[in-house]
């Protein structure tokens, strides 16, 4: 019997992330429902600045050609959530900007309050990706993010 597992004829990993992002829509959609941030809760929002649906200002993609984080926490608004992605309105330099982010668009998302973390990978051709700088929108609060102890992972290229 060979150890290596037979290439799935199933999609297994694009299902997974899929249902993983529609976790980062449920809880945006939470937000929209109710209009705030529930207790201490804010966001950290990684996303691929080129991938196909976002709509982000110039001046943002020539700044984060690759890849951006952005902050939900205390100046959004007009956020609103559908089933393929998100719109919010942020500040940056004290510049209004409006959003639009497709969930396939998503790398990262983490909810420092709670230690919770999502990371998804990026596609093969995206695979390389560069260090960045926080888009440094809303300041964060004064508090450290912990060290990622509780951050999940899947690692959909590995064969057993």
């Amino acid at each position: 019997m060979s150890d290596e597992a037979p290439d799935s004829l199933i999609p297994y990993d694009e299902i997974v992330q899929e249902a993983l992002r529609a976790v980062v829509g449920r809880v945006l959609g939470e937000v929209e429902a109710t209009g705030q941030l529930p207790g201490d809760h804010h966001f950290f929002i990684t996303f691929k600045t080129g991938a196909a649906g976002v709509e982000i200002p110039r001046h943002l993609s020539e700044k984060f050609p690759d890849e951006m984080t952005i902050v939900i926490q205390n100046r959004f608004w007009d956020l609103k959530v559908s089933d393929d992605g998100f719109e919010v309105g942020l500040s940056f330099n004290q510049m209004p900007a409006r959003l639009v982010i497709p969930f396939s668009a998503i790398t990262g998302f983490v909810d420092p309050a709670v230690d919770f973390a999502l990371q998804f990978h990026a596609r093969a051709e995206e695979a390389q990706v560069e260090e960045h700088d926080q888009a440094e929108n809303d300041p964060p609060a004064a508090e450290p993010i912990e060290d990622g102890s509780n951050v999940v992972s899947v690692d959909f290229s590995r064969k057993k």
